[in-house]
């Protein structure tokens, strides 16, 4: 009896059933989580609860989907499906859809099309930045072409929303090497890569872009929600967890006050703040990755670790809602059912065997 209520407590109020209209955690601009009710880690919150203003609105996120052609991981194909039709059947309607990257696994055309016709389903208007696993086989030459060219900017209610291209700078690796286009993709789709150098960056030309076209003539008061695919600050290099030239990134953006980072490519849940800038990290539909071992940001909830006989737990997209008072709440529309984030078992920070990394020793 006394271990069947010490697993209640760890699981919080079992009436409350997570379902995929209950949102695992609630990031909040302003680094504030208002009227939620708490189980595990997690605060929880259902879209009843979001009160709505009259420049209030809503949009969705899907990223990372990482997709093998269909003979090769129906598995990745199905949660891309399942995001699609739930983003879909939002309502209200979405004002719009950001993706924010590595739709492909390799950068082939099979994929890319594959990923354009899963979100063909979603009649939003739909903005695109692209991620490293679908750049580098061709150097973008697809993803352009099905996609449209990044940097890019537009307006909404108030809101000035800016896509950057973090992925396509990497100092050349392969020509020296004399890599094929597939070997260089290859050195890109791997975490740890140690060839491929720091690739993550916006680049002087486009930070360029971003203070003389992106910014310029706008109040300093206008909300600005920027979408990477890397995050606009160190999180963890070893893994490319990080834009190398964020510094000089929030030197341009210094002067407004009210500045939402919102990026993919971590696979976690993650929310930073560095002087006027909020990063929220965004889940994938792929599969999570682990916390990285060391240089974890201080504000960053452990992560819960997966079911590995769930191939959708640990994974989903997300919807945000800017406010009334522009600010930019996330809802993270998380596919498992259960959370035992109270438990030390199931806490990826606690069991750091699961997070041993092996240096590679040789690559190509």
């Amino acid at each position: 009896m006394e271990k069947d209520k010490e697993k209640q407590e760890l699981r919080g109020d079992s009436s409350f059933v997570m379902t995929r209209r209950t949102f695992l955690h609630k990031t909040v601009a302003a680094g504030i989580a208002v009227g939620a009710a708490s189980v595990g880690w997690f605060p929880t919150i259902n879209t009843m609860d979001i009160a709505l203003g009259a420049e209030t609105f809503k949009f969705a996120w899907i990223s990372d989907t990482h997709l093998y052609p269909k003979d090769v991981n129906t598995r990745f194909v199905e949660k891309a499906v399942r995001a699609a039709k739930e983003v879909q059947a939002m309502s209200p309607p979405a004002d719009f859809l950001i993706f924010g990257g590595d739709l492909s696994q390799l950068g082939e055309r099979v994929e890319l099309e594959l990923g354009r016709d899963i979100l063909s389903e979603i009649t939003a208007k739909k903005y695109f930045i692209p991620g490293e696993h679908d750049w580098y086989l061709d150097m973008g030459e697809t993803w352009r072409k099905f996609f449209g060219e990044t940097p890019w900017y537009f307006d909404h209610k108030g809101v000035r929303f800016i896509g950057l291209n973090t992925v396509a700078w990497a100092p050349d690796y392969w020509t020296e090497r004399k890599l094929t286009p597939k070997e260089r993709m290859a050195a890109m789709a791997t975490l740890d890569s140690i060839i491929a150098g720091p690739w993550a960056a916006v680049e002087k030309e486009q930070r360029q872009w971003l203070n003389d076209k992106a910014l310029s003539g706008i109040s300093k008061e206008t909300p600005i929600v920027l979408f990477t695919h890397t995050p606009l600050y160190e999180y963890y290099p070893p893994w490319n967890f990080w834009t190398r030239d964020w510094k000089e990134v929030l030197e341009i953006l210094k002067p407004f006050k009210n500045v939402t980072n919102i990026h993919g490519h971590t696979h976690q849940v993650l929310y930073n703040e560095i002087g006027n800038m909020r990063s929220i990290g965004m889940l994938a539909t792929s599969w999570p990755w682990p916390y990285a071992p060391t240089g974890v940001p201080p504000l960053t909830k452990p992560m819960i670790r997966v079911d590995p006989g769930d191939p959708f737990d640990g994974v989903g997209w997300s919807k945000l809602t800017v406010t009334d008072t522009q600010r930019v709440e996330n809802e993270y529309v998380m596919w498992r059912k259960q959370v035992f984030a109270e438990s030390p078992s199931d806490r990826g920070d606690a069991d750091n065997i699961n997070q041993r990394l092996t240096p590679r020793i040789v690559e190509f």
